[in-house]
């Protein structure tokens, strides 16, 4: 892969600054204070906040803790989401701190799922993986790793070691020189204004003529209303990683520099603020 470290880099350590708020209607001994956090965007919810469960628990009784749970605004937040998308898709325009509130209550299991336990998470972000690597590889890289190759990468994304994690990942970002790029890249769009969870779909990011896909050809492809007319002004955002990435950019450049932990680009189709 192209090394551009320094990219690499900067999107491994951004940072949300979040308030966490003990939703009104939960039982406490006492007044609960807001805990603060800088969140990673790379992770998971489920696997960074701990302290926020511990500091909570300090005012609460055992009997009155279930499964702890997040909202913004009223809508559910996905724990099998990165925290940067999450953050993309609901709170892209809202002033920071993110003000997460959390439950022990009335869990949602029409809209969430039950993660348990870490090993849940390692689960979800292995299946993840495995999966762009078959659209990337034809999963011939992930099946010539070893099982501790696996659990180095879970394990550099659980410890927030950039270090540990690229140096296994690096494999899954290699491709023949001859053939310019991945087989397929792994990719989901995300709508606030739709129903479906994601759209996904297969895409190469060179074409048959050898031209090199720039995202603003894979939107052209997949969701052409998100690339506005030139006599319309702009209605929708395209946000990876909390920036806009110009349409010209290579596709396969993104997919190197700009995937998730997880090997996708997670791409957010977001309303535009109105002036």
């Amino acid at each position: 892969m192209a090394d551009d470290k320094d990219v690499l880099r900067d999107v491994w350590f951004g940072r949300i600054p979040t308030c966490f708020t003990l939703y009104q209607d939960e039982i406490t001994e006492r007044e609960a204070e807001p805990f603060y956090l800088l969140l990673p965007r790379m992770s998971y919810l489920t696997l960074v906040t701990d302290k926020v469960k511990k500091h909570f628990l300090k005012v609460m009784k055992a009997e009155d803790i279930e499964e702890m749970w997040f909202d913004f605004e009223g809508t559910s937040l996905k724990w099998h989401y990165p925290i940067g998308l999450l953050f993309d898709l609901h709170a892209s325009n809202t002033a920071l701190p993110w003000s997460i509130t959390v439950h022990f209550k009335n869990f949602p299991k029409c809209d969430l799922l039950h993660c348990p336990s870490n090993s849940v998470i390692e689960a979800h972000f292995m299946s993840s993986i495995k999966e762009a690597d078959a659209l990337k590889h034809k999963s011939q890289v992930i099946n010539d790793m070893q099982k501790k190759d696996h659990k180095q990468l879970w394990m550099g994304l659980q410890n927030d070691k950039f270090d540990q994690f690229w140096a296994m990942n690096r494999k899954l970002m290699e491709y023949p020189t001859e053939e310019g790029g991945f087989r397929y890249i792994p990719f989901r769009i995300y709508l606030t204004m739709s129903d479906r969870p994601f759209i996904q779909k297969l895409f190469r990011p060179i074409s048959p003529d050898g031209h090199t896909h720039t995202l603003g050809d894979l939107l052209k492809e997949v969701y052409p209303v998100a690339i506005p007319n030139d006599d319309e002004s702009k209605r929708y955002q395209v946000v990876i990683h909390g920036i806009e990435p110009l349409l010209e950019t290579p596709l396969q450049w993104l997919s190197e520099h700009l995937s998730h932990p997880d090997n996708f680009l997670h791409i957010s189709v977001i309303p535009a603020p109105s002036d």
